[in-house]
């Protein structure tokens, strides 16, 4: 029987890289986006390079909708072994400096990277843990392990993110259910922000060097992390 992949957050990038490898290993996978167009468009570009997937259109920070979204996937494909969440902001909603953070600026940081992950987690855990098996699959960047201070709010969400996916780890060990970490160091080919960087190179400060990586060798992370499972974190793209 198939195994199923649900997607948080599946976008042009990390989402199209980790949805095109777990298809190729006969897993159906759930794109979940804000948008309903993209993710139709998503779920259509896959379906037609053999997976089979579908559209399942949510906002990632809503609590409501997460549960909603995650019923409809699970009455749709059946139960979700693998959950990705790749879900990122945008640079518009970055500060400028660490000075400049205030409280305002973390909300979307944290909704995204924090409080969204544990809404994922709290909702699928309890079914895993029954099950004795599944696998809860995250994203970070650069801004958490490096000094970017145009990147500050994000990477207090990073940090904050990662705290709570190590002692998760802990917990759910002996569980059947892994918890991995992708550390990107890179900006993802294809994703908005390459796209916004692109259009705006001005954004970047002068001095910092950014690393390209494509989104099917970040696919070939996660599968590494899902099938070793020898490791809570790995670090890709970080310029040596």
């Amino acid at each position: 029987m198939s195994k199923t992949i649900a997607i948080f957050g599946y976008g042009p990038g990390l989402g199209v890289g980790t949805g095109r490898r777990f298809g190729r290993e006969g897993f159906r996978v759930a794109v979940i986006g804000r948008d309903p167009g993209k993710a139709q468009r998503h779920a259509a570009e896959l379906t037609a390079e053999g997976v089979e997937a579908a559209a399942f259109p949510a906002d990632v920070t809503d609590p409501a909708q997460v549960t909603t979204v995650i019923e409809t996937i699970e009455e749709t494909f059946g139960p979700i072994d693998v959950a990705m969440h790749g879900a990122a902001g945008n640079m518009a909603d970055r500060t400028p400096s660490t000075l400049e953070v205030d409280v305002a600026a973390l909300e979307i940081p944290l909704a995204l990277k924090l409080h969204s992950p544990i809404l994922v987690t709290k909702a699928l855990v309890p079914g895993m843990v029954q099950r004795g098996s599944g696998a809860l699959l995250f994203s970070s960047g650069s801004s958490e392990q490096l000094p970017l201070p145009y990147l500050s709010n994000f990477g207090i969400a990073l940090a904050a993110q990662r705290g709570y996916l190590r002692q998760l780890a802990v917990e759910l060990a002996g569980t059947g259910v892994y918890v991995g970490l992708l550390n990107i160091g890179a900006l993802i080919n294809g994703s908005k922000a390459a796209q916004i960087v692109d259009e705006r190179p001005e954004l970047v400060p002068d001095g910092v060097e950014i690393v390209r990586i494509d989104p099917d060798e970040l696919g070939d992370h996660y599968w590494r992390l899902y099938t070793e499972r020898d490791k809570v974190e790995l670090d890709v793209g970080f310029a040596a």
